[in-house]
């Protein structure tokens, strides 16, 4: 037994479950793992992006996250390489478990679903395929170095789900604001989950100028509303010249939270010489970041968010708690993807 999961990788032998082509998935627990019974996916926003743009909703998006989950035994998206993480009930905790979990426990995986060993028994039949939550019947394993939150008692489970999907975020923006003096921060992607609590973090942690980027009117006026940023700004964050003309003097530290690909360019010219950009999309390439800024001649830091910080699940929870303008957005999310 490995308590990183090394056990479960079918193919190919040798590789950590999230470089893994296939994962065992069967449900029985070895001596350090936990077994969840699953109510709900939360696929990560890029990868129900690109999963929509190509198969629309419907039977057809649900056949493709099924086949992806019955061929590698865990949700791994094979175009953005992402997955998300859910929700759910133990079953099961092994005797040597370290997580502190017993079974009737509820909670939310805070590990990624493309190193997850998942079984859906129920063929998704609950789900349309519109919103980026997946409610489910089947199981899934979590590991000895994995890591997972119980459901607090005071938020409804699916806006808790939210939070939690990308509470690496802003704990990470939290340290990155806090190791600079009254800086100035820019949040591509401001009015998204990660976003918008990406935003209270950073006013939390000291900013002394917010600026949040978003696609449209419409978003802007929910960004402005609740008052999460100093000033918003509207521009496709893939047009780099269009996000360095509107958002202005450089910025100190940017923070990218977009779920599509193609905005390295505009957080490069949009951050200053010593400045540090946080890229926190899965969306994001390697490449065009660090080929863009040598190619521009920018003296930036480039920090790839790995989504765990220590505490980070916490820290979330209590920015929903305690800044209006972060719940009043997640609760409008939650409205209009459940058509309410």
């Amino acid at each position: 037994m490995s308590s990183y999961g090394l056990h479960r990788v079918a193919e190919p032998v040798g590789v950590l479950p999230q470089q893994a082509q296939r994962l065992d998935a069967s449900p029985e627990p070895g001596p350090d793992e936990v077994v969840v019974d699953v109510e709900c996916l939360n696929l990560d926003a890029a990868s129900f992006r690109q999963l929509r743009e190509q198969y629309g909703s419907g039977d057809a998006i649900r056949n493709a996250v099924l086949d992806i989950v019955r061929t590698r035994g865990k949700m791994h998206n094979p175009v953005t390489g992402s997955g998300g993480m859910l929700l759910g009930t133990v079953r099961a905790a092994g005797p040597q478990s370290p997580l502190g979990l017993k079974p009737g426990d509820r909670i939310a995986t805070l590990v990624s679903l493309t190193l997850t060993p998942l079984l859906i028994t129920d063929d998704l039949v609950k789900w349309d395929g519109t919103s980026e939550q997946v409610p489910c019947e089947g199981t899934a394993i979590l590991f000895g170095r994995s890591i997972a939150a119980v459901l607090p008692d005071d938020i409804p489970e699916r806006l808790a789900l939210s939070v939690l999907d990308v509470c690496g975020a802003p704990a990470l923006t939290d340290r990155v604001v806090r190791r600079r003096s009254s800086p100035s921060v820019l949040v591509l992607g401001g009015g998204g989950k990660s976003g918008s609590l990406s935003l209270a973090a950073a006013r939390r942690a000291g900013a002394g100028k917010l600026i949040a980027l978003v696609p449209s009117e419409g978003e802007a006026k929910s960004v402005r509303e609740v008052g999460l940023a100093d000033s918003v700004v509207v521009a496709d964050a893939r047009d780099p010249v269009a996000v360095a003309e509107r958002v202005g003097d450089q910025v100190d530290v940017t923070i990218v939270c977009v779920d599509v690909p193609g905005c390295e360019h505009g957080a490069v010219l949009a951050t200053a010489d010593g400045g540090t950009i946080v890229f926190f999309s899965m969306a994001t390439s390697f490449a065009a970041a660090a080929l863009g800024a040598e190619g521009l001649a920018a003296d930036v830091e480039m920090i790839i968010g790995n989504g765990y910080v220590p505490g980070h699940a916490a820290f979330a929870l209590d920015l929903l708690r305690c800044e209006p303008g972060v719940r009043e957005l997640f609760e409008a999310r939650e409205r209009q993807t459940s058509g309410a």
